[in-house]
Protein backbone atom coordinates (compact mmCIF):
# COMPACT_ATOMS: atom_id res chain seq x y z
CA UNK A 1 0.00 0.00 0.00
CA UNK A 2 1.16 3.23 -0.91
CA UNK A 3 1.92 6.40 1.41
CA UNK A 4 0.45 4.19 4.30
CA UNK A 5 2.03 6.40 6.77
CA UNK A 6 -0.72 9.53 5.68
CA UNK A 7 -3.37 6.95 4.46
CA UNK A 8 -3.69 5.44 7.89
CA UNK A 9 -3.89 8.42 10.21
CA UNK A 10 -6.36 10.01 7.47
CA UNK A 11 -8.33 7.42 8.29
CA UNK A 12 -8.24 7.01 12.05
CA UNK A 13 -9.13 11.03 12.21
CA UNK A 14 -12.20 10.82 9.63
CA UNK A 15 -13.59 7.97 11.94
CA UNK A 16 -12.86 10.41 15.04
CA UNK A 17 -14.30 13.09 13.00
CA UNK A 18 -17.44 10.93 11.92
CA UNK A 19 -18.14 9.21 15.32
CA UNK A 20 -17.52 12.49 17.45
CA UNK A 21 -21.59 13.19 17.56
CA UNK A 22 -21.83 9.58 18.99
CA UNK A 23 -18.72 10.34 21.48
CA UNK A 24 -19.95 13.63 22.84
CA UNK A 25 -23.33 12.45 23.72
CA UNK A 26 -22.60 9.14 25.26
CA UNK A 27 -19.84 11.23 27.69
CA UNK A 28 -21.01 14.76 27.94
CA UNK A 29 -24.77 14.25 28.42
CA UNK A 30 -25.88 16.78 30.91
CA UNK A 31 -29.49 16.12 30.93
CA UNK A 32 -31.35 13.76 33.15
CA UNK A 33 -34.72 12.30 32.90
CA UNK A 34 -37.49 14.48 34.30
CA UNK A 35 -39.14 13.74 37.64
CA UNK A 36 -42.68 13.36 36.96
CA UNK A 37 -45.48 15.08 39.03
CA UNK A 38 -47.46 12.00 40.62
CA UNK A 39 -51.32 12.22 41.49
CA UNK A 40 -52.32 14.20 44.37
CA UNK A 41 -54.11 12.13 46.98
CA UNK A 42 -51.64 9.35 47.32
CA UNK A 43 -53.57 7.64 44.20
CA UNK A 44 -50.84 4.75 43.38
CA UNK A 45 -52.51 2.54 40.99
CA UNK A 46 -52.94 2.99 37.52
CA UNK A 47 -54.55 0.56 34.55
CA UNK A 48 -50.59 -0.36 33.71
CA UNK A 49 -47.13 -0.53 35.82
CA UNK A 50 -44.97 2.82 35.28
CA UNK A 51 -42.82 1.01 32.78
CA UNK A 52 -45.63 -0.55 30.54
CA UNK A 53 -47.29 3.18 30.93
CA UNK A 54 -43.56 5.17 29.85
CA UNK A 55 -43.27 2.72 27.01
CA UNK A 56 -46.89 2.28 25.93
CA UNK A 57 -48.84 4.91 26.88
CA UNK A 58 -49.93 6.37 23.48
CA UNK A 59 -49.99 2.46 22.17
CA UNK A 60 -53.10 2.49 24.97
CA UNK A 61 -54.84 5.84 24.27
CA UNK A 62 -54.70 5.16 20.63
CA UNK A 63 -56.65 1.71 21.22
CA UNK A 64 -58.75 3.13 23.18
CA UNK A 65 -59.62 5.93 20.95
CA UNK A 66 -60.07 3.47 17.98
CA UNK A 67 -62.83 1.52 20.24
CA UNK A 68 -64.29 4.36 21.26
CA UNK A 69 -64.47 6.54 18.35
CA UNK A 70 -64.57 4.03 15.76
CA UNK A 71 -66.51 0.67 17.30
CA UNK A 72 -68.34 2.87 19.69
CA UNK A 73 -66.94 0.12 22.79
CA UNK A 74 -67.32 2.52 25.59
CA UNK A 75 -66.99 -0.26 28.11
CA UNK A 76 -65.08 0.62 30.51
CA UNK A 77 -61.22 -0.69 32.05
CA UNK A 78 -61.17 -2.64 35.21
CA UNK A 79 -57.75 -3.31 37.12
CA UNK A 80 -57.80 -4.08 40.48
CA UNK A 81 -61.27 -3.78 41.05
CA UNK A 82 -61.16 0.12 40.11
CA UNK A 83 -62.84 1.05 36.92
CA UNK A 84 -61.21 3.79 34.26
CA UNK A 85 -63.43 5.32 31.60
CA UNK A 86 -61.48 5.00 28.27
CA UNK A 87 -60.46 8.26 27.45
CA UNK A 88 -57.60 10.81 28.18
CA UNK A 89 -59.78 13.18 30.20
CA UNK A 90 -61.79 10.76 32.02
CA UNK A 91 -59.26 8.48 33.20
CA UNK A 92 -55.46 10.10 32.61
CA UNK A 93 -56.32 13.64 33.81
CA UNK A 94 -58.50 12.33 36.47
CA UNK A 95 -55.40 11.70 38.39
CA UNK A 96 -52.96 13.68 36.23
CA UNK A 97 -54.49 16.60 36.63
CA UNK A 98 -51.11 18.76 35.89
CA UNK A 99 -50.45 18.58 31.98
CA UNK A 100 -47.42 20.81 32.30
CA UNK A 101 -45.90 19.27 35.47
CA UNK A 102 -47.10 15.24 34.53
CA UNK A 103 -47.41 15.10 30.03
CA UNK A 104 -45.33 18.09 29.15
CA UNK A 105 -41.89 17.27 31.31
CA UNK A 106 -41.21 14.31 29.81
CA UNK A 107 -42.28 14.86 25.95
CA UNK A 108 -40.31 18.23 26.33
CA UNK A 109 -37.42 15.65 27.05
CA UNK A 110 -37.61 13.11 24.64
CA UNK A 111 -38.57 15.80 21.73
CA UNK A 112 -42.50 14.40 21.14
CA UNK A 113 -45.18 16.42 19.82
CA UNK A 114 -48.26 14.51 20.52
CA UNK A 115 -51.59 15.53 19.06
CA UNK A 116 -53.89 14.99 21.41
CA UNK A 117 -54.19 18.33 22.70
CA UNK A 118 -55.11 19.15 19.17
CA UNK A 119 -58.70 18.02 20.04
CA UNK A 120 -58.88 17.60 24.24
CA UNK A 121 -58.29 20.33 26.56
CA UNK A 122 -56.07 20.21 29.50
CA UNK A 123 -57.30 20.40 32.67
CA UNK A 124 -56.70 23.28 33.82
CA UNK A 125 -58.35 25.06 30.39
CA UNK A 126 -61.33 23.06 30.88
CA UNK A 127 -62.09 24.59 34.29
CA UNK A 128 -61.76 27.78 33.07
CA UNK A 129 -63.95 27.11 30.26
CA UNK A 130 -66.68 25.61 32.47
CA UNK A 131 -66.03 28.79 34.75
CA UNK A 132 -67.54 30.90 31.75
CA UNK A 133 -70.17 29.07 30.78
Amino acid sequence: MYNKGTIIPGLAIFVLIVTSPLWLNAFMTGSTVPKVELPPGGETKCIASATVMRSSHMQILNEWRDDVLRDANRIAVTVDGKEYRKGLQMACMECHTNKEKFCDACHEYVSVKPYCWDCHLSPTLAATKKETL
